[in-house]
């Protein structure tokens, strides 16, 4: 393929601008295409999953509060969330070999910087660049994947790309805690170091076949992408922050949506005027994508329940990263067999099938969890988070495949448009579910120990009797914890019904469309 007197055909042409071309393959080389699209996808998504799930342990090393080491996983969501705003159309420009190696080289040198100064100032530069090569790592899984499948079969390519990144956050809580916070966290850095640098070797040894290049920047790409992506910025960190600082306590919240709405106004001004826009807004506005947007948002909140709802129960009962590892293994290897099942039945005309489908496994899981008490322990909730996990691999590749089939039929321009309105839904619908979730347990825990706390009266023998023994402290302690085990439970069963309701929203529309079909079928039989 890098021979001079290679002639790609018609058919090998690139299906989308910017993507690399499709010759045939022989068999080994489609099986270091496998290879690589695992390394990049799991470089995509491990050095966040490493930070977020460690950031309880990892604040005192920077000298912070855990609320402000909190947002750090926010920044990566942003700028994975708006990083294809400028990437999409570099790859078009520079090439893929250039582009994301370079944002990889920039990861890099952030964690390199970061692991010679660690302090808030590097994490959240590094946070930034983890984000941003996020976006072009999988996006590069998805193209070596494209390699691999035959032209028929891309979108299970599509399906299978996507799924395979989100297995960087279990895979994060296998990691011994002891052994990242070695040093001073030293170990931690060192292995995000790493991620980049093991991923740019991967692409050099083995690059994509080449792309077609061209003009594709626009000035005023620039002025909206300026005015985007402060705008994310500013919605993650209120997401991730308002639960914490809490939402009517803290006045510089509001001051930053203040800020963030203005600047998403103006490039909605700016794009809704331009004849070649960067993000195609009437079709980001049509009622079949909005119905798309919206699925993909509540089904990202429900999923929630399983980074905020079930770990936050088990820390709540004193357990750690180390006492959950068994548990996230087998919740990556369900989400394993969710990315095959999904790979294996995805079809054109069954996508909203699968969709229902996930959404009520993972219903049933959450509703196993909602039963829980202050002595669950992990082994009790091993079915339910695999149900969970399950479904989030079933439900993210064929969402994502629906969306793609939406977008080939209007045309290769609007794939910035998807790619940008599904990782946002993604990213800060992960956001607003942890943030939904987490202020709904704080409100649900006060009201559960406001009515435990009404029984605890000088007046009860068995209250004084516990008094006696354990001392008022301890006995506000336990009443603390039980309050919270009620919220966490709580909030399960809200995220049941979240799924259940999103299954119900997407089978009207199927049921209809149904109804529609025949009644037209109807109609010409009668002609």
């Amino acid at each position: 393929m890098q021979e001079p007197e290679y002639q790609f055909t018609a058919a090998e042409r690139p299906l989308l601008p910017g993507s690399p071309y499709s010759p045939a393959h022989p068999r080994w080389r489609r099986g270091v295409y496998v290879g690589v699209a695992f390394v990049t996808a799991t470089a995509a998504t491990l050095g966040n999953g490493l930070i977020s799930t460690n950031v309880p342990n990892f604040a005192g090393s920077l000298g912070e509060y855990v609320a402000a080491v909190t947002l750090l996983p926010a920044i990566y969501a942003a700028m994975n969330a708006s990083g294809n705003l400028s990437i999409v159309k570099a790859r078009i420009q520079w090439g893929i070999p250039l582009v994301t190696q370079g944002v990889l080289a920039l990861y890099a040198l952030a964690a390199l910087v970061q692991l010679a100064f660690p302090n808030f100032a590097t994490a959240v530069v590094t946070r930034a660049a983890s984000g941003l090569t996020a976006s072009a790592l999988i996006t590069a899984t998805i193209y070596y994947l494209f390699q691999v499948f035959p032209p028929k079969l891309r979108p299970v390519a599509l399906v299978v790309g996507i799924g395979l990144t989100q297995l960087g956050t279990p895979l994060a809580r296998v990691f011994p805690v002891e052994m990242l916070a070695q040093q001073h966290w030293r170990n931690l850095h060192l292995i995000e170091l790493a991620i980049p640098l093991a991923a740019l070797a991967t692409l050099q040894a083995f690059p994509l076949p080449p792309s077609d290049k061209g003009k594709a920047f626009q000035w005023p790409d620039f002025l909206t992408i300026g005015l985007l992506v402060p705008a994310m910025l500013l919605i993650a960190i209120v997401l991730s922050a308002g639960r914490l600082y809490w939402w009517t306590d803290t006045p510089w919240l509001g001051w930053a949506l203040a800020v963030a709405v203005p600047l998403l106004a103006a490039a909605v001004l700016i794009e809704g005027n331009r004849s070649k826009p960067l993000l195609y807004l009437e079709w980001m506005g049509s009622a079949g994508i909005l119905r798309f947007a919206a699925v993909a948002m509540l089904v990202r909140i429900a999923l929630a329940e399983q980074t905020y709802g079930s770990v936050g129960l088990l820390a709540s009962s004193g357990l750690n990263n180390e006492q959950l590892r068994t548990l996230f293994v087998i919740v990556a290897g369900a989400m394993f067999l969710g990315l095959v099942t999904a790979g294996l039945t995805l079809s054109e005309h069954r996508v909203r099938e699968q969709v229902i489908v996930a959404a009520l496994i993972i219903a049933c899981g959450a509703w196993l969890d909602s039963h829980a008490t202050n002595q669950t322990r992990p082994e009790e909730l091993y079915l339910s988070q695999a149900l969970l996990g399950f479904g989030t691999t079933l439900f993210i590749g064929p969402a994502l495949a629906f969306g793609f089939l939406r977008m080939l039929q209007r045309g290769p321009a609007y794939f910035i448009s998807l790619v940008v309105l599904f990782s946002s839904t993604q990213n800060l619908g992960g956001l607003a579910g942890s943030a939904l979730l987490g202020s709904y347990q704080v409100i649900a825990t006060r009201a559960h120990l406001s009515a435990l706390t009404e029984h605890l009266t000088a007046a009860d023998p068995q209250v004084v009797a516990r008094i006696q023994v354990q001392g008022s402290a301890a006995l506000s302690q336990s009443a603390g914890r039980e309050a919270a085990v009620l919220a966490f439970n709580d909030v399960f069963r809200f995220v049941a019904l979240l799924a259940v309701a999103t299954a119900l929203f997407v089978l009207f529309f199927v049921l209809r469309d149904l109804w529609r079909a025949r009644s037209q079928v109807s109609q010409e039989v009668r002609a």
